[in-house]
Order: structure tokens, then sequence, then C-alpha cells
């Protein structure tokens, strides 16, 4: 088993966690504090992380500043997509959408590895890509 896959399953439930915790929220605060919210308290989870790694004598953090403008550049992302799904809840958009508009952006991230990062590709991730933009055309009923 690859060393990275223990990590994608914890990722994959906390994002799934974070979908159906923004669709409760939705009904009872507004996008932008509801985003803010959501941005200031993953903010205040990680500096407890890197408070841990500081006490904990393994802080191994480089920094540049290439690295942090492309960290910004995600914060805004990351951001202007919770405000997004906020939107997208309070106008009615079903919790099972999510998925769907997950996997066009898992789509948009297969290209970009192919195409700038020289990833492999394959038959199989082609046809990912294109299911993927297929149930986006689905959602819109």
């Amino acid at each position: 088993m690859a060393p990275w896959f223990w990590y994608a399953v914890v990722a994959a439930i906390l994002y799934g966690a974070h979908q159906i915790f923004t669709r409760l929220a939705s009904d009872h605060i507004g996008d932008g504090l509801g985003g803010f919210v959501v941005e200031g308290t993953a903010a205040l989870t990680i500096l407890l992380y890197l408070g841990f790694l500081w006490f904990s004598g393994r802080w191994e953090q480089k920094f540049s500043l290439i690295g942090f403008n492309y960290s910004a550049l995600t914060g805004i992302c990351v951001g202007a997509g919770t405000v997004a799904f906020f939107l997208l809840f309070q106008r009615g958009g079903p919790l099972s959408a999510v998925p769907v508009i997950l996997a066009g952006g898992a789509a948009i991230m297969a290209v970009a590895g192919i195409v700038f990062f020289n990833e492999a590709m394959s038959w199989q991730r082609m046809l990912g890509v294109v299911l993927a933009i297929a149930g986006l055309f689905l959602l819109r009923r």
C-alpha cells in the first residue's frame, strides 16, 4: 500500500464531513460570515498543529516567497469555494451534488497533472475526467 494512502482516507473523511457541516450551517448563518467562521477555525486548527510541531521539536517547515504566494492563491480558492458552497446550499442545492462538483475539480486536477506536471496519462484517468464532466452536466436538473 502506498505510504500516502491513509492520509488520503483521513482527508476524504474530513472533507466529506466538512461539506455535511457546511450544509447544516447554511440555513443558520450567512454565506460570508459562515465562510469566515469556517476559514478562521481552519486557520486556528493549523496554528495549533504548528504549535504542536514547534513544541514537540518536529519543526521542519521550510519557507519561500513562491511557496507563500501559491499558498495564498490556495487560500483564496478555498475561501471563495467555501462561500460558493454556502450559497449553493442556501439556494436549495442538494448535498448529493457535492461529490459531482468535487469530481469536476478532480477532473481539473487530473488534466493539470498531465499537462503541467508530466504525470502519466492513462485511459482510466481520461475516462474519469470524461465521467466527471458528464456528471456535472447531469447535475443541472
